[in-house]
C-alpha cells in the first residue's frame, strides 16, 4: 500500500495496525487511537465558530470516585454519538465532561471503610473528616475519567470541572443568597424524611416505598370518664404511642360523630386525650378511628400545624426512643415496637393483630433503612412562591416546547410531579459537601441549640450549648463541632464569611443537597469555564441521562436553570432506558447478571460494546442486553475491517459493462446517508444503529462486494462507498472506522487526516 507522510502533530506511531492483517484487534488499536484524538486537539470546539450553529451537551456528571457501570457507558455512547454527528457536520460542537462530589453517597462508603478499620464520623471533627474523604476522592477521582476514554468519549477534557472546585462552590453558595434574598429560601420545623443509619434527611423524591406485610395493632383506649368501657384504634406504629396527642375521626363519617369531643386515656401514659375531626382520616382504615402522633407522621404533623398541636419528639435521630419514652428510652424502633405491644398485652389493651396487613412502606434510597419522620429545623426552597413560582417556569418551557422530553411519555410524569411538588428540603447532615452559609446567634439562645461536639479530650460530647459552655469554651467547641441543630426561631445570617461579631455566632453545619449543587450544573460549568462559553453554549442543546433521576435531577435543573438565567437549560431531554440482562431481568450483584462495560471492552472492544447497548434502543424503554449483542457487534467489526482490506485490495482494470450499477450504487448512498442523517437529527440513535448495521452488512458486503467481485461496480466506487459508510458509522464505532482511515490517509485515498474531524457529507475527492 502506498504511505505518504503524516502532519508533524500526529505522531506516525499512532499508525500500529495494517489492512493487510487478518483480523481486527480492538486491544491494540483503542488506546492509540484515542492518543491520535487527543493529541490533535480533536474535541475542542474550534476557536472562532464563525456562526456555525451551536451543539452542545453537559455530561451527567458521575460519582468521582466510583468506577463506571453499564448505565454510564450508556449515556456515555449516547452522548458521544451525537456530539461526534454534529462536530462532523461542523456545528460549533462541545461536550464538557464532569464529575460529581456524590455527598451522602461518598460519605456513606468513606464510613463502611472507617468501620472496617474501627472508627467511625464520631471520631473526628468536621474539618478532618472532610480533609480525609477529599484525599480518598482524590486517590479514586481519575477512575471515572479513564473508563470514559476507554469507551470513546470525545469529551473536550480541558473544560472538566468538579462539583467541589472552588469556583463552583463559590457559584452555589450565590444562588443560595440570591434565593434568600428573594424570599424562596425558608427555614423552618418541619416534618423530614430521616435515615438513622445514614444520619441525614432527604427530599421525598430520595425515598423508596416499598409495599410489605405489617402487622397492624388494634389497641383499645379506654374512655376518660368510665374506664371500663373503651373505643379501638388501629395502627402500625405502636411505639410512639406516649407521644401521641389526639384521636382523630373524619366529621363526615355519622357513626363517629358522638365521639368528637369525647376524652380517652392514653394506654401508656394514662394522659388524657381528646377525640378531635379532621377531614384526612379514611372513614376505611381499621376502624375509622386514628391517633395522632404529630411528630412522627406527615398527615398528623399537618393537622398538629393548622390547629396548633403539640409536637411531642419519641424518636431521636439516632433511631432511639427519647427520654420522654420513659422505662422505653434507649430502646431502637423495633425494640420499643416489641416491648410496647407485649405491655399492652399485659394490661389487655390490644383487642386483635392483623399479622396480613399490606402497608407502604418508606425507605431510605442509599441504604434501604426504613425512614422516619422526624421534626427538624431545616431549609427549604420554594417551588410555588406568589412572588417567583419556579414551577410555573417550567411547565411554561414545557407548553412552549422550549424543552421537548423525550421518552415514552415520560413527560406526563414530569409534569404531574411539577403540579403536586412540596418545597424542596436542602439541609443534609453529612460533612462531604458544600457547607451552609449560616451562622447562628448565640446570646439569647444558649437554651435552643443543641450542639455536638469532639471535646479537647477526644471524647464526643453532646447536649443544649447553655450546659456546654458551663463545662468548655466556645473555642473548644467550634473547634471539635460536628453538628449543631437550633431551633426554628433563632435568628441567623446568611455569609460566606464569619461575621465581624465571631464570638456571638455558631456555624450551621448541614451541607447542601447534592443534587442542589447538580440543579445548577447546565449554568455552572459553563459560567466557570472558558471565557464565553456560557454566551456560547446556554441553553445547551440535548441533556441526555437515565429516565430514573428525570424528576431528582433533570426536572430540578429546569427549575434553577430557568430562575437564575430565565431560560431552561437545554431544548432536548433525551432518556436513555435503563439497562438489563439478557433476559430482560435487572443487573445486580446478588443475581450475578452484572454486565461490567470494561471486560467487555477487553474481550470484544469498545466499538462492540456502544453498538450493542444502542442498536434498536428507544428513548424511555429500558434495553436487554447480553453476549449474543456483543459477538454480533463485535463481528460487525471484523465486517468493517475485511470489508476496507478487500475493497482496497480489489482490482482496479475490472470495470463494469455499463454505468447502470454505479449510479444506481451512488443513489443508495445518498439514500442511506439522508436517512441516518435524518435519524440522528430526530434523535432516533437505535434506529439509525440498526439501519447502519443492515445496510453496510447485507448491501455493501453481501451484495455490492459479490457485484464487484464480478466486475459490476467499479473499485473507485466501492471506495467511496467504504468512505461514506466509514463516516457514517464513525459516531457508532469511532476506533475501528478511525483506524482503517488512518490506512487509507496514508494510502492517499482520502486527504483529511482524521475521520473524526472530517465532514459528515464531503465527497471523497474532497476527503
Amino acid at each position: 500500500m502506498k504511505s505518504i507522510g503524516l502532519p508533524m502533530h500526529i505522531p506516525r506511531t499512532s499508525v500500529i495496525i495494517h489492512l493487510m492483517d487478518s483480523r481486527y484487534s480492538p486491544q491494540l488499536v483503542e488506546g492509540q487511537i484515542y492518543k491520535l484524538w487527543e493529541k490533535a486537539d480533536a474535541f475542542k470546539p474550534a476557536v472562532h465558530s464563525n456562526g456555525a450553529k451551536p451543539f452542545s451537551i453537559i455530561m451527567p456528571p458521575p460519582n468521582a470516585n466510583d468506577p463506571l457501570h453499564i448505565g454510564h457507558a450508556m449515556f456515555v455512547t449516547i452522548e458521544d454519538i451525537l456530539i461526534r454527528y454534529h462536530r462532523m457536520r461542523g456545528d460549533d460542537t462541545v461536550w464538557v465532561p464532569g464529575t460529581d462530589h456524590a455527598g451522602i453517597e461518598t460519605q456513606y462508603v468513606f464510613e463502611k471503610k472507617l468501620a472496617k478499620e474501627g472508627q467511625s464520623r464520631f471520631n473526628f471533627d468536621r474539618a478532618t473528616l472532610f480533609e480525609m474523604i477529599w484525599q480518598y476522592v482524590q486517590e479514586n477521582s481519575g477512575v471515572a475519567i479513564d473508563q470514559m476514554k476507554k469507551l470513546g468519549a470525545s469529551a473536550d477534557w480541558s473544560r472538566y470541572k468538579f462539583t467541589l472546585d472552588k469556583d463552583i462552590v463559590e457559584k452555589v453558595l450565590e444562588t443560595f443568597i440570591k434565593l434568600h434574598k428573594d424570599g424562596l429560601v425558608y427555614r423552618d420545623l418541619q416534618l423530614v424524611n430521616f435515615c438513622t443509619k445514614c444520619g441525614t434527611s432527604y427530599s421525598e423524591l430520595e425515598v423508596n416505598h416499598l409495599d410489605q406485610t405489617t402487622p397492624l395493632y388494634y389497641i383499645k383506649y379506654r374512655l376518660a370518664d368510665d374506664p371500663t368501657q373503651h373505643i379501638t384504634v388501629a395502627t402500625v406504629r405502636p411505639e410512639p404511642i406516649f407521644a401521641d396527642t389526639h384521636l382523630a375521626v373524619n366529621p363526615t363519617d355519622s357513626s363517629k360523630q358522638g365521639l368528637i369531643g369525647t376524652k380517652v386515656l392514653n394506654p401508656l401514659t394514662n394522659i388524657e386525650m381528646e377525640i378531635i375531626a379532621d377531614e384526612y382520616v379514611d372513614p376505611e382504615f381499621g376502624t375509622g378511628i386514628v391517633k395522632l402522633t404529630p411528630a412522627h407522621d406527615f398527615n398528623d404533623f399537618m393537622i398538629a400545624k393548622k390547629i396548633g398541636m403539640p409536637i411531642i419528639s419519641a424518636i431521636s435521630t439516632q433511631g432511639k426512643i427519647l427520654p420522654n419514652g420513659g422505662k422505653y428510652a434507649g430502646l431502637s424502633v423495633q425494640e420499643a415496637r416489641t416491648q410496647v405491644v407485649a405491655d399492652l398485652k399485659a394490661k389487655g389493651l390490644i383487642e386483635k393483630i392483623d399479622t396480613a396487613y399490606q402497608n407502604r412502606i418508606g425507605t431510605c434510597y442509599r441504604c434501604g433503612k426504613v425512614i422516619e419522620p422526624l421534626p427538624l429545623p431545616q431549609f427549604f426552597v420554594s417551588l410555588k412562591n406568589q412572588k417567583i413560582n419556579l414551577v410555573k417556569k417550567v411547565l411554561a418551557a414545557l407548553d412552549g416546547k422550549e424543552t421537548k422530553i423525550m421518552g415514552a411519555g415520560r413527560e406526563k410524569i414530569l409534569r404531574n410531579w411539577l403540579e403536586n411538588l412540596n418545597d424542596w428540603n436542602i439541609s443534609r447532615q453529612i460533612v462531604w459537601g458544600i457547607k451552609m452559609p449560616v451562622w447562628y446567634k448565640i446570646k439569647g439562645n444558649e437554651t435552643k441549640i443543641n450542639v455536638s461536639f469532639l471535646a479537647p479530650d477526644g471524647s464526643y460530647t453532646t447536649g443544649l450549648l447553655e450546659e456546654m459552655l458551663q463545662q468548655f469554651s466556645l473555642a473548644d467547641i467550634k473547634k471539635g463541632l460536628q453538628s449543631l441543630v437550633a431551633a426554628a426561631e433563632v435568628e441567623y445570617l446568611v455569609l460566606t464569611t464569619s461575621p465581624t461579631d465571631e464570638d456571638n455566632y455558631l456555624p450551621e453545619t448541614d451541607t447542601f443537597d447534592t443534587w442542589f449543587s447538580s440543579a445548577q450544573w447546565p449554568v455552572l460549568t459553563l459560567q466557570t469555564n472558558q471565557a464565553g462559553d456560557f454566551d456560547r453554549f446556554y441553553p445547551t442543546t440535548v441533556m441526555e441521562t437515565a429516565y430514573d433521576i428525570l424528576l431528582f435531577w433533570v426536572m430540578r435543573m429546569m427549575l434553577m436553570g430557568s430562575y437564575l438565567t430565565g431560560k431552561s437549560p437545554f431544548s432536548v431531554v433525551y432518556l436513555h432506558g435503563l439497562v438489563r440482562d439478557q433476559h430482560g431481568k435487572k443487573m445486580s450483584k446478588s443475581k450475578g447478571n452484572v454486565v461490567n462495560p470494561l471486560e467487555i471492552i477487553e474481550k470484544y472492544g469498545a466499538d462492540a460494546l456502544r453498538m450493542a447497548l444502542v442498536i434498536r434502543s428507544t428513548p424511555g424503554l429500558d434495553k436487554s442486553i447480553g453476549e449474543p449483542d456483543f459477538r454480533a457487534a463485535r463481528n460487525l467489526s471484523n465486517k468493517i475491517w475485511n470489508a476496507a482490506r478487500f475493497v482496497i485490495q480489489l482490482d482496479q482494470e475490472k470495470t463494469p459493462n455499463t454505468a447502470a450499477p454505479n449510479i444506481i450504487f451512488s443513489k443508495k448512498l445518498i439514500q442511506i446517508t439522508q436517512s441516518v442523517s435524518a435519524n440522528l437529527n430526530n434523535y432516533q440513535v437505535g434506529i439509525a444503529a440498526d439501519t447502519l448495521y443492515n445496510e453496510f452488512w447485507h448491501w455493501y458486503c453481501d451484495h455490492c462486494i459479490e457485484e464487484a467481485k464480478r466486475g459490476n461496480i467499479s473499485r473507485p466506487k466501492m471506495i467511496e462507498g467504504l468512505i461514506t459508510f466509514l463516516k457514517l458509522l464513525h459516531p457508532f464505532m469511532p476506533f475501528v472506522t478511525e483506524a482503517i482511515w488512518q490506512e487509507l490517509h496514508q494510502a492517499g485515498l482520502v486527504k483529511s487526516q482524521l475521520l473524526i474531524t472530517t465532514s459528515w457529507e464531503k465527497t471523497p475527492d474532497s476527503d
